[in-house]
């Protein structure tokens, strides 16, 4: 059985999709993951679809639901490496991902995600909140 991991990094989970995705395969991805942000209380998660190069509109919509399952488990998504294509393919086929903040790659994906955590916690550096 086909699984894609999810790597635990400090405050965040790490998705890398390295295979062709099919929609058992984007469901199972979807419910380990928010069980992983559960058992983890993970505060972000970064997925990355570089080598991903075909995408449909279920495929679409269920990266939508991640992230939106995601926020009501008080993290962020972001998603990084869409390839023009992919691009291309979910702006026609009307797919909106509503809630899912993106960048060109990894590096910039995981300054989005500590800009953000930063932003929540009130702007203080050492990720408490001040009252």
């Amino acid at each position: 059985m086909e699984r894609i991991p999810i790597l635990h990094m400090g405050e965040f989970l790490i998705v890398t999709i390295q295979v062709d995705m099919h929609d058992h395969l984007v469901m199972t991805l979807q419910d380990e993951l928010t069980n992983r942000i559960s058992e983890t209380n993970a505060r972000g998660v970064l997925i990355d679809l570089s080598s991903l190069e075909i995408v449909d509109s279920f495929i679409g919509r269920i990266l939508g639901n991640i992230a939106k399952m995601s926020r009501v488990l008080d993290a962020q998504t972001v998603v990084v490496g869409i390839q023009p294509a992919v691009a291309i393919t979910l702006v026609e086929l009307g797919v909106s991902l509503t809630g899912i903040r993106t960048a060109l790659n990894v590096e910039k994906g995981m300054a989005l995600l500590r800009k953000a955590l930063k932003a929540s916690a009130g702007g203080s550096t050492d990720g408490y909140a001040r009252v």
